[in-house]
């Protein structure tokens, strides 16, 4: 019953429903301000589609360790869409009698009518010499409450969870963090300085990191997945002192289970949003000595120098604001998103004198001592919550590997989010953080508060569908949002569609 992954994209949308959605709206239309920084994303028409769930046989059941178990069986699939432009991206396959339930939750702080939103600090912890984090905080006050911190995906930083910040602020404390080698934790020093003769304000100025020797502070300095567990490790301990929440976007989603499988004493819970799966491609010198020393590149400093001409190439592409500009066109699945601010910090970073370098060190620096699989497992292993919360036009991380993580951890709440991409908590900041505060609510009161979506002793004979509204900039919003028990599989979910196309015969895995 292993569904392969790799398979053609046409299958897998045919399967599982996940279409990665091509946008036929109008010409592109932005504008770059290189020195405003000022950006404005594609306007596309939008509206929702009924969202349909599946019919199937859903039972509540005990509670266990915070999570309400659910058994799923799901007898028939159905398509998730919406209309692009006048045209239907995806059929509805779904039967007669199902509907969905409204639920309306609140809008983010509307400081133009005089809501209050938690006021964000920007701050600065030292961890080791020459190692300064960057990072944001807000809801210190709330000393009574559960701590959160919110780790970037890469080439972001703290600035990406500003709607977090903001909103969750007033009922927790909040953190969000830069990775070093991204955000504003770049050295503020030169790595590896050139010794060689000229002038000094042209050298002060030329890229850092490829000169011929590193600083002893940067000798074993690499932007790895090692390095940022171990970071997160000791901001945990020596910033925030207690056991946190942590939530993780794209790579923070890899980093945040890797270092809740390395210290579950200090996780009460782990949100994965659109979790990266994958990173690392050169073997580790600790798991894999030997294969390591046919590499003997590892985004150590000083970085070779042929390793700078390829740098050289690439980061001028990545760096160009036009490429800025397409790749947030491609994450984001509702255009009109305003990312502005996104936009012009992430410009703002790849103009430091350390970035590329930083970059490349990323880009070569060896996969971690634990893969994806083996956190998860140790996460399971050790009964670290997981909570699961996917934007399903994501055409990176595509559900599919949502679903991947849901078949390991089933007890986990699965909840998909659509429209939204790779991005959901700066995408649609609303659904999250709603979704977000009801989880930790149902860990904090251990089930006695039921899970988002559910309510407290429902008898559940279905796969939820919930169609989410809420107020943003003075217009009603709204979303659908499919909750999967614990009993969900992509086995499942494929045959459910084979039932539905050819008649409901028996399917045995």
């Amino acid at each position: 019953s292993n569904f392969n992954a790799t398979s053609p994209r046409k299958l897998k949308a045919q399967f599982l429903g996940m279409d990665i959605l091509s946008y036929s709206g109008a010409p592109c239309s932005h504008v770059v301000n290189l020195r405003c920084g000022s950006f404005r994303l594609y306007n596309i028409d939008q509206s929702l589609l009924k969202q349909n769930s599946h019919q199937g046989n859903f039972r509540s059941s005990s509670t266990l360790g915070g999570f309400r178990n659910v058994d799923l069986k799901v007898s028939s699939g159905s398509y998730d869409g919406y209309v692009i432009d006048g045209k239907e991206d995806a059929r509805d396959i779904s039967k007669p009698g199902e509907s969905e339930t409204k639920v309306v939750i609140p809008g983010m702080p509307d400081e133009s009518n005089g809501e209050s939103s938690a006021a964000v600090s920007s701050c600065f912890w030292e961890w080791k010499p020459k190692f300064k984090v960057h990072y944001e905080k807000s809801g210190c006050e709330n000393v009574t409450s559960p701590p959160v911190l919110f780790l970037p995906g890469f080439g972001v930083g703290s600035f990406h969870y500003e709607k977090q910040l903001k909103d969750l602020g007033r009922d927790y404390r909040v953190w969000a963090i830069d990775f070093l080698g991204q955000g504003m934790s770049l050295p503020s020093e030169n790595p590896t300085p050139d010794s060689s003769e000229g002038d000094t304000l042209e050298r002060k100025d030329s890229a850092w990191g490829f000169g011929d020797e590193a600083e002893p502070w940067a000798s074993e300095l690499v932007y790895s997945i090692d390095l940022w567990q171990d970071q997160v490790r000791y901001f945990i301990e020596e910033v925030i002192g207690e056991p946190v929440y942590v939530v993780g976007n794209s790579l923070g989603g890899y980093v945040a289970l890797y270092f809740a499988a390395s210290n579950p004493h200090l996780v009460k819970g782990v949100t994965l949003l659109n979790a990266t799966p994958f990173w690392g491609f050169l073997p580790n010198p600790i798991t894999s000595p030997r294969l390591a020393k046919i590499f003997p590149l590892s985004g150590t400093f000083p970085l070779p120098s042929n390793v700078r001409k390829l740098t050289e190439f690439v980061w001028q592409k990545m760096s160009d604001p036009r490429s800025i500009a397409e790749i947030l066109r491609q994450v984001y699945a509702d255009h009109t998103t305003k990312v502005d601010k996104v936009f012009s910090r992430i410009l703002e970073t790849t103009q430091h004198p350390a970035a590329a370098a930083s970059f490349a060190s990323i880009m070569f620096a060896p996969r971690g001592q634990l893969s994806f699989g083996d956190a998860l497992s140790r996460c399971k292993m050790n009964n670290v919550p997981i909570c699961l919360m996917y934007g399903k036009e994501d055409p990176w991380v595509t559900p599919v590997w949502g679903l991947q993580v849901k078949r390991q951890v089933p007890e986990a709440p699965y909840y998909e989010i659509s429209p939204a991409g790779h991005c959901p908590h700066d995408e649609v900041p609303e659904v999250v953080n709603y979704l977000l505060r009801g989880w930790i609510k149902n860990l904090e009161t251990q089930g006695s508060i039921a899970l988002p979506l559910l309510d407290d002793g429902e008898s559940i004979d279905y796969s939820i569908a919930r169609e989410l509204e809420f107020v943003r900039d003075g217009s009603r919003k709204s979303l659908s949002v499919h909750f999967f028990g614990s009993k969900f599989s992509l086995w499942n979910r494929i045959s459910s569609y084979i039932k539905s196309q050819f008649g409901n015969t028996d399917l045995k895995s």
